[in-house]
């Protein structure tokens, strides 16, 4: 008999019979016999598993099985899905063209710096190791980066941040040109930076050498400058140069500055002024004080409202808007009620002292006694709500229950002053623009905690000012992804905007059911953003290594239904 050639396949047939479905798995060779195909069966292969059935035919296929154990390995895995939400992010705010048309070397580094602020901050030494530990080395095709090319990146980074900050105020600071500006400091260390110097820290860290530095914001928030100035800067003389940066350099005729009170004082104000600036700010206690002697500030204006509008010859040319908040009043009365009687406690130990038997100021001269109750009377700021009767050996003390009356009058009472007129801007309208210093505020935040400005290791003025504008640079990609990605952050989706500015805004109650439940309204945990990311994260691009073959396969993590909605909601597509 000749022998039969042909190949062998698999081939399945299905039969029914009484209500049920047999199954026959065969392994058959198809031959040609007198002009006509016929099939040889060659092995039953019904008693095998489904799994070697579907390995007997890839095999067939021309495909090779290898021993996952033996022949498959993972040569890398990378975590990927951060850095292509953050730098899809920023490469959709057209980021990297604003730092250069041009694709160069400096280019990618400074852009590799920005998104690993967002990724995990760290000193410019450790970002060098950093990139390769993601994908973003890959992306940027950054290859191995040292630490002196990225400070010279920094230097190229300064010669650029004019031109960057001036197209960045034409994206967001057109029409009326209102103007956010606020001043925060941060330490250094080391003691070789001429701008570091001893000054009030908003950092709460004394005995440190400090920079300040100024940020620009338009009304929602968005950072488009930010200025370092001499650690020992007062606020407001920082106050100028942002205001001649906004209307020199920006080329915006009309502006509206918005200020806190210690940031614009009636020097300035005045300035301002002269200069056809408008502005808004708050006036200080001191002020408000010098209003009600004046009689221009009369407390039954908020027998029934809570806001009002008055003119003092005090601040010609100027409206004020009176607010009064009952909260804020009621928080005021119970701490300084607490601080009250926290300074008793404080003099009744002095007077222990005095009057006890074994008293260790019992017959004291008054000037021991007097230096001894010095150091206790102002612990808790309240020494001029006490009045102290002291002799030898002899101490008392008594509420001034006239200053503490004069004082609580004005609990819950500020001032918002503006040169801006009431057609162009309402009473309320000027209180919900002062009350948005919050979104500077926010950024400040922002920048010390989850991007680390602070500590400072620079020495030369230009590394100090390009590592505050790379940290800015980093804050204006956080601002768009905290707003594409507000559905799975804790923040509120839909906040509430009181019909009276002068009541404290509320968080929706979406935002409440939020906060409390930690889930969103999809079902998903709520995060923060640095936590969204970290769980981005994990999706990472995997290297594969199967067999003897030197082909490296590429695949990415799945991404779980939390991530894949994060990637949605960022605009941002994974490449397969």
């Amino acid at each position: 008999m000749a022998k039969r050639g042909g190949k062998v396949h698999v081939a399945t047939t299905r039969r029914h019979y009484n209500g049920k479905e047999y199954k026959t798995t065969l392994l058959r060779r198809s031959y040609r016999e007198g002009g006509k195909v016929r099939n040889e069966t060659v092995g039953n292969l019904s008693h095998l598993e489904e799994w070697m059935i579907d390995g007997l035919r890839a095999m067939l296929a021309g495909r090779r099985l290898v021993d996952l154990d033996e022949e498959f390995e993972i040569a890398r895995s990378l975590p990927h899905g951060h850095v292509a939400t953050v730098l899809g992010v920023l490469r959709e705010l057209d980021l990297e063209r604003l730092l250069s048309r041009e694709r160069c070397r400096e280019r990618d580094l400074c852009v590799a710096m920005i998104v690993q602020r967002l990724l995990a901050a760290g000193s410019k030494l450790s970002a060098t190791r950093l990139f390769a530990k993601t994908t973003l080395a890959e992306e940027l095709q950054l290859g191995e980066v040292k630490e002196a090319e990225l400070l010279a990146a920094m230097d190229w980074l300064y010669e650029r941040q004019e031109r960057i900050e001036k197209t960045l105020a034409r994206r967001h600071l057109a029409g009326e040109g209102f103007v956010l500006y606020d001043l925060s400091s941060s330490y250094v260390e080391g003691r070789c930076c001429a701008l570091a110097k001893l000054g009030y820290s908003r950092d709460g860290v004394k005995g440190k050498l400090q920079v300040n530095y100024g940020l620009t914001c338009s009304p929602e928030g968005r950072p488009v400058a930010i200025a370092v100035h001499d650690g020992n800067t007062q606020d407001q003389k920082t106050l100028p140069d942002a205001v001649a940066q906004v209307t020199e350099r920006f080329g915006i005729e009309h502006v509206v500055v918005v200020g806190d009170r210690g940031m614009l004082t009636q020097a300035h104000a005045q300035t301002l002024k002269d200069q056809g600036i408008e502005f808004i700010s708050a006036l200080k206690a001191p002020q408000v004080r010098a209003l009600v002697n004046a009689g221009d500030l009369q407390l039954s204006l908020f027998d029934e409202s809570n806001l009002a509008q008055i003119t003092s010859k005090l601040f010609p040319d100027e409206r004020l808007v009176v607010c009064r908040n009952p909260a804020v009043a009621a928080e005021r009365a119970r701490k300084r009620e607490s601080m009250l009687a926290a300074t008793e406690t404080e003099l009744d130990k002095v007077k222990a002292m005095v009057d006890g038997e074994r008293g260790s100021l019992r017959n004291a001269p008054a000037g021991k006694i007097g230096e001894r109750a010095g150091k206790t009377i102002n612990k808790y700021k309240m020494a001029k709500h006490f009045d102290l009767q002291i002799a030898e050996g002899s101490f008392a003390y008594q509420r001034n229950t006239e200053q503490i009356k004069a004082e609580a009058a004005l609990d819950g009472i500020y001032v918002i002053r503006t040169s801006c007129d009431q057609q162009k801007l309402t009473s309320q309208a000027t209180v919900r623009a002062y009350k948005q210093q919050k979104v500077a505020e926010r950024a400040f935040r922002t920048i010390k905690d989850t991007l680390e400005i602070r500590p400072i290791h620079h020495h030369l003025e230009t590394r100090v000012r390009a590592h505050a504008f790379l940290c800015m640079l980093a804050y204006y990609v956080s601002f768009e992804l905290r707003a594409r990605l507000t559905p799975l952050l804790f923040d509120d989706e839909t906040p509430l905007a009181p019909t009276d500015p002068v009541k404290q805004a509320k968080r929706s109650p979406a935002a409440n059911a939020k906060a409390g439940s930690a889930r969103t309204t999809h079902g998903h945990p709520a995060h923060t953003l640095p936590d969204l990311l970290a769980d981005l994260g994990t999706i990472c691009r995997n290297h594969l290594h199967i067999g003897h073959s030197e082909h490296t396969f590429i695949r990415l993590t799945t991404p779980t239904e939390l991530q894949a909605t994060a990637l949605e909601l960022a605009g941002i597509k994974l490449a397969k």
